[in-house]
């Protein structure tokens, strides 16, 4: 049975009385995937952040595993989101820049699920293109926030919010969705996206009443700007011990602000500026912990936890300072490394809870999970593996991974990168400059050994993998075995859909 869009939101936002089950209504497991947007991998309790308060991220690591070297291959929102969406790479997805995602694959996420007998429902940011294309979700219950890309475009949580605050702004906080300022939330609690997103959540599962298992994408649109969480978390972190921001001093050439907006993608803003930043973005993450607190103890109440995987990741970090860099889009560790924690259901594998694991995962992985739960043969040449046979304990895993981001904010950002998380290679497309850090060592990449003597061997082998990586896109990459600076290239590579290609919000 198809509801209407209208029945949709009405389900999803309706109250019901919890209704304990004990029994699985299938053999297979429901598949829950939460997720954050611009979600910094170490603003986790259970990652060694002791300033930050996740108790229930905490607890899925707690009874699930958490991944240290969880990568974004091209950390910025719609590129991140197609490799969600597709279990590919980047070159595979065809998108080389933060453009529009593709209408079409011939593989996606939420259609393989619906194909496999699931009930699929998305609440949240889906950043789709078009705004309403469903990729075979049953049903969408939307939040995107100011990136209405037509007129007569309406997200769910706006019609919502002017339903319950005729007449209210719900931008009046007044920061824009890349600054990097913060302030408390202007209105009522209630009225914040994140709330909303909880509640729609909460309800969607208190409710459901199928007799197929679900699959249910809950994406949170904070701590992504604005930096807005409610005034008791703002204060929260008033007197906090946050982390201030690092900087290398390779990284001197971003101290100088990029332009006068408070969009700024570099510039040293002074620590009482960083801190005032991630006062906020600490809020808000805080704020979204809570929300999956709430979601967590609905599965409970319903007697469906040990029935339900459940994933946390996010579709890339946040510089927030760092190296005099802000929002996302660079090979760094704050804003390349993502919070990756997954939660199996008792009975779906034998495996040791509260692992911390060190092998390199990246976005691309979290389909070939979902279709390895739901019992579903991989579909087409995915370049993602199942993450359950090694959480149960199989050997063999990639060496390493690749991660790369076209021009974005100025032609100088622009670079391929490798890592096997404790090496990490940078090459600078646009003048051919390398970086090499040695992340076991030196977690924050503050000094990169490229042009240090004792590491010309470390550094040949790892341009050597990136040569070996990029050969086979032929001579615009790399030549006589050499790489190749490429001051522009196109947004897409030849394995993109076709469809025409606008930059896009992020």
């Amino acid at each position: 049975m198809f509801l209407t869009r209208r029945e949709a939101l009405k389900t999803a936002l309706a109250g019901a009385a919890p209704v304990r089950s004990s029994a699985l209504s299938s053999s297979r497991p429901n598949i829950l995937f939460l997720m954050a947007d611009q979600f910094r991998a170490d603003c986790i309790g259970a990652d060694g952040n002791p300033a930050i308060h996740t108790p229930n991220l905490d607890r899925i690591a707690r009874e699930g595993a958490l991944f240290r070297c969880a990568y974004s291959s091209m950390p910025t929102c719609t590129p991140a989101r197609s490799a969600l969406l597709t279990g590919l790479a980047p070159w595979n997805h065809g998108m080389l820049r933060m453009i529009r995602m593709a209408d079409h694959y011939p593989v996606v996420k939420p259609k393989s699920l619906r194909e496999a007998g699931y009930y699929t429902m998305a609440i949240g940011k889906m950043h789709y293109h078009p705004q309403r294309h469903s990729h075979g979700f049953h049903n969408m219950v939307l939040d995107e926030s100011s990136r209405a890309e037509t007129p007569e475009y309406r997200s769910d949580y706006r019609s919502w919010f002017y339903s319950e605050a005729p007449g209210a702004d719900p931008d009046v906080t007044g920061i824009g969705f890349n600054d990097y300022t913060a302030r408390p939330y202007a209105l009522p609690e209630r009225l914040h996206p994140t709330a909303w997103m909880g509640n729609t959540a909460v309800n969607f599962l208190s409710s459901y009443d199928r007799a197929e298992p679900f699959f249910a994408k809950v994406s949170f649109a904070r701590p992504h700007s604005p930096y807005d969480p409610p005034e008791r978390l703002w204060r929260r972190y008033a007197d906090a011990d946050l982390p201030a921001a690092r900087a290398g001093a390779w990284a001197g050439k971003y101290r100088p602000r990029s332009w006068e907006r408070d969009d700024i993608w570099h510039g040293d803003m002074g620590a009482q500026q960083v801190r005032r930043a991630r006062q906020g973005y600490y809020g808000s993450v805080t704020f979204v912990d809570e929300q999956i607190g709430r979601i967590l103890e609905a599965l409970e109440r319903r007697g469906r936890l040990e029935q339900t995987l459940i994933i946390f990741t996010s579709d890339h970090g946040d510089m927030t300072g760092d190296h005099h860099l802000w929002r996302k889009s660079y090979p760094y560790q704050s804003s390349a490394r993502v919070p990756f924690l997954v939660r199996w259901p008792s009975g779906l594998i034998s495996a040791r809870r509260g692992q911390v694991r060190s092998e390199t995962v990246e976005l691309r992985d979290v389909l070939p999970t979902f279709l390895d739960a739901a019992g579903q043969p991989t579909r087409g040449q995915l370049d993602g593996r199942s993450l359950l046979p090694l959480i149960a304990g199989k050997t063999g895993w990639r060496e390493f991974l690749d991660l790369e981001h076209g021009v974005c904010y100025s032609k100088e950002n622009h670079w391929n990168a490798l890592t096997d998380g404790k090496w990490k290679y940078i090459f600078n497309a646009f003048d051919g400059s390398e970086q090499l850090f040695h992340l076991g060592e030196d977690p924050y990449e503050l000094s990169d050994l490229a042009a240090s003597a004792p590491h010309t061997a470390e550094l040949r082998r790892w341009r050597d993998r990136m040569v070996t990586h990029l050969a086979p896109r032929g001579d615009a990459y790399v030549k006589g075995g050499r790489l190749l600076t490429r001051p522009d290239e196109p947004a897409t590579s030849p394995n993109f859909p076709g469809c025409k290609c606008h930059p896009q919000k992020s």
